[in-house]
């Protein structure tokens, strides 16, 4: 009788329970997710969407939204919303503030939700890809694209101004700067323009890494505490940009705005998510992607990079952890790698990258997009990075007119910034 009645007990109690659960998970509060990125491209914003559509589908209490703020304006706008009470759950950050976001303790740690996600396999992302984004072997964002800077070309420009290609001067053996430019200055003699280094505006000046980096190049010293900008490598590439600019006229002066994927430009530096860019129908033209040129200090690959961190002080970081988790998966790494390259060695081949990136060629996905991670050194980045951007920039004005001293420009910029370092 009382084995009968412990049975009894034991099953009301488990019904109990079941119930309540029941009841718990049906009541669940809503939580909607909110995170920020530098694009609106229609195309990322449906692949997010989707992803975000996979997590919810297992997830039915949580919606997510993606929230685009101008590239331009990006990390202020996120610091300004950070302070103000306002952070998303989840946010990109950029290569360059890395160091300030990881060290800053504004970030969840990430490697234990990771390694106990079923079936994401943690190793399956590389060390390399994973060095900007970890303090004390602790990860605090996943880098979602490691992504090499390369020329995009509009053959059809240059063939018209009787130029060689890039793809020409590569078979020779002479796809160096200074031929780069030389078919960049025939095209601007030709109606149309020359180079453009894609998002630079004489504003980002970063960017102009994917320039300078063949002189070997930086603007500081590799543990960030002395300035090199006004070094012999940086003095000569920089006045190798200026006479492109001013003299050769192969790149636009400050104030004109130029868009090559328009049809505009003999070339852009850019990375290979702008390949949804490219015009299809009567606007299409012939174009290429080729690795950067070489130069004095050989050949060489620049990497942007970027991550995605879940903020510690929200409201919902254990949803949002789990998120991320979902969103970097192998499945839908696989789903980014269309136009994000993959931090995971396993997607790190021309199949797997060639399914999601249809537009770019096997040797085209080998030379500039494998071989670009494998060798490629990130853009500069600094713990403050948002304040010494603004302080060089506004000492690089001086730069931008035709009758610079650029030495003399540069040594004003360690001035300013070497008490910052």
């Amino acid at each position: 009788m009382k084995t009968i009645t412990r049975l009894k007990t034991a099953t009301a109690i488990v019904g109990f329970a079941l119930h309540f659960a029941a009841g718990t998970a049906f009541a669940q509060e809503q939580v909607e997710l909110r995170m920020t990125i530098w694009s609106a491209n229609e195309a990322h914003l449906a692949m997010f969407n989707e992803i975000a559509d996979s997590f919810t589908a297992t997830h039915p209490n949580v919606s997510v939204t993606f929230d685009s703020l101008p590239f331009e304006s990006y990390t202020t706008t996120l610091t300004t919303q950070i302070a103000g009470g306002n952070a998303p759950d989840l946010a990109w950050i950029l290569e360059t503030t890395a160091a300030d976001f990881v060290n800053s303790g504004a970030l969840a740690p990430l490697s234990d939700a990771f390694a106990n996600t079923e079936g994401y396999d943690l190793s399956d992302v590389t060390e390399q890809a994973t060095a900007l984004w970890r303090a004390d072997d602790e990860l605090y964002a996943y880098p979602f694209s490691t992504s090499p800077f390369a020329m995009f070309v509009n053959n059809d420009l240059v063939a018209k101004a009787g130029a060689r290609t890039p793809a020409e001067l590569i078979e020779a053996g002479e796809w160096t700067w200074q031929n780069a430019i030389e078919t960049a200055a025939a095209v601007a003699g030709n109606g149309a323009d020359g180079l453009i280094v894609r998002d630079f505006n004489y504003q980002i000046w970063q960017n102009l890494a994917s320039i300078w980096r063949a002189w070997g190049a930086s603007p500081w010293s590799d543990d960030g505490d002395s300035c090199t900008f006004a070094e012999p490598e940086m003095v000569e590439a920089m006045t190798f940009i200026h006479d492109a600019i001013f003299e050769k006229g192969a790149m636009p002066e400050p104030g004109e705005s130029v868009d090559f994927f328009a049809g505009n430009a003999a070339m852009t530096i850019t990375q290979i998510s702008r390949a949804s860019l490219l015009p299809t129908g009567e606007a299409a033209f012939d174009w290429d992607l080729v690795p950067l040129p070489s130069g004095p200090a050989g050949a060489y690959s620049v990497v942007g990079q970027a991550g995605i961190g879940a903020f510690a002080m929200g409201d919902n970081v254990d949803i949002a952890v789990g998120f991320l988790a979902h969103m970097s998966n192998a499945e839908n790494s696989a789903k980014l790698a269309r136009f994000f390259p993959p931090a995971r060695a396993s997607l790190l081949n021309t199949d797997t990258l060639g399914k999601t990136n249809p537009l770019l060629s096997p040797e085209q996905l080998e030379s500039v997009v494998i071989n670009g991670i494998a060798n490629g050194k990130v853009l500069p980045g600094h713990e403050g990075f948002a304040e010494i951007q603004q302080v060089v920039r506004a000492e690089l004005d001086a730069l931008w007119q035709a009758d610079a001293d650029v030495e003399a420009v540069l040594t004003s910029v360690c001035d300013r910034i070497v008490p910052m370092l």
